[in-house]
């Protein structure tokens, strides 16, 4: 099942206080010492971008970073620098609030952005790098997990750590079917490629997401992006949990790789208009298109509800999309979106369902999206619509 992560952008203030200089003669000012450490953190990108390693030694002291800096061997890197956000200082020791910013040569189109706190010593006049880590409450880079094996696709670059090469060849060949298959139903307006990362295991997965591994056990596999990003945006990241992937059979993975990549593949046109019943349905709907899979081999928890006499009496609501409560009742919220998008495609034909999320999408705000969208695109009401759904769950499900 897929994940959403909807960026967020937060406002600061920034005051600037100025600080009392000590020591015989003072010394350095803030915005002096401020140069110097952008100098510094300028020096420290350069070297590992272009891999020399004693350039890189030179800029930290007891060896910060270094790891990382071998774990990064196979990375194809375009770009990668800092910008220096703010500078806490204490004597000869100080705190460095940073901006990274990356690139993957040939899958990235800007930069990926993630907030860095550095520590920082000064010696003989120079600054040196103690640390570099996440800032508080965000998460780690996989580089940070171990060393990065990386294979090349078709349409694909999978990043994994404590995984053998065949392993991530085996997702590479799940992403280069998805890729296809994703603009054959949803078009040609995206980059048409994938980048996957797979950590080593659900404790890993939830650091690369800054979260608690008890919300993302049993899910298969999410996707970090900015809803409304535009095409020039980084290119979205898969993430895996190889614990719960690993007990998929073929068939689900290539289902899960699928729906990840229609979420890669629609995120220009996911706003905060969209609702969940929608975004996630019409991925679960790319998914098993062409598959031959039935409503009741599909939709087996909505089965067993439609079955008992439960008929939802609506859609979907987003609060039911959670990772944090009942497995039975987020599949049925899955399925149910699944079914609603089946629909649309059965009765007004796929092109029509294409132009509902696009239609849908382009509301600035929920208020209205839906009811216009079914308006304009599909000649109904919300009423009806739901009415309609509702009839087509009986009619496959019971």
């Amino acid at each position: 099942m897929a994940g959403r992560r909807r960026a967020s952008r937060a406002g600061f203030s920034l005051v600037l206080l100025f600080a009392v200089l000590v020591g015989c003669g003072g010394g350095a000012g803030p915005d002096h010492a401020s140069a110097e450490v952008q100098r510094l953190l300028d020096r420290r990108a350069d070297a590992l971008l272009v891999r020399d390693e004693p350039a890189f030694r030179a800029t930290g002291q007891q060896d910060a970073g270094v790891t990382e800096f071998g774990n990064l061997d196979n990375v194809p890197l375009a770009a990668w620098s800092y910008r220096l956000t703010g500078l806490h200082r204490s004597g000869e020791r100080a705190t460095a609030d940073a901006e990274l910013r990356y690139r993957i040569d040939g899958y990235d189109h800007a930069p990926v952005t993630a907030a860095r706190t550095l520590t920082l010593t000064h010696r003989d006049g120079t600054w040196y790098v103690v640390s570099d880590k996440p800032a508080k409450k965000t998460g780690e880079q996989l580089w940070e997990q171990g060393d990065v094996g990386v294979v090349r696709g078709k349409h694909s670059i999978v990043l994994g750590v404590g995984q053998s090469q065949e392993a991530l060849r085996g997702y590479a060949d799940l992403a280069d079917h998805a890729v296809p298959a994703v603009t054959n139903a949803w078009g040609t307006d995206w980059a048409g490629r994938d980048v996957v990362l797979v950590p080593e295991s659900l404790d890993d997965m939830a650091g690369l997401l800054g979260a608690s591994a008890s919300g993302y056990r049993g899910i298969a596999a999410v996707t970090t992006g900015e809803a409304g990003g535009s095409v020039q945006a980084p290119a979205d990241r898969i993430i895996v949990n190889p614990d719960a992937y690993g007990v998929l059979g073929d068939f689900g993975r290539q289902v899960v790789l699928t729906h990840e990549t229609t979420h890669v593949a629609t995120r220009a046109r996911t706003t905060a208009a969209t609702p969940l019943w929608l975004s996630e349905g019409y991925a679960d709907w790319i998914g098993y298109r062409g598959s031959g899979r039935t409503a009741t081999q599909a939709a087996p928890e909505l089965q067993r509800a439609v079955v008992d006499g439960q008929l939802p009496a609506g859609l979907p609501e987003d609060s039911a999309f959670g990772f944090s409560g009942s497995a039975t009742e987020l599949a049925k919220a899955y399925e149910g979106g699944w079914m609603a998008c089946r629909l649309i495609a059965d009765r007004w034909g796929e092109v029509r369902l294409n132009d509902f999320y696009r239609a849908v999408g382009g509301h600035k705000k929920r208020p209205g999206a839906v009811e216009d969208a079914l308006r304009d695109v599909l000649g109904t009401t919300p009423e009806k619509f739901t009415a309609q759904w509702r009839d087509y769950l009986r009619a496959q499900l019971g």
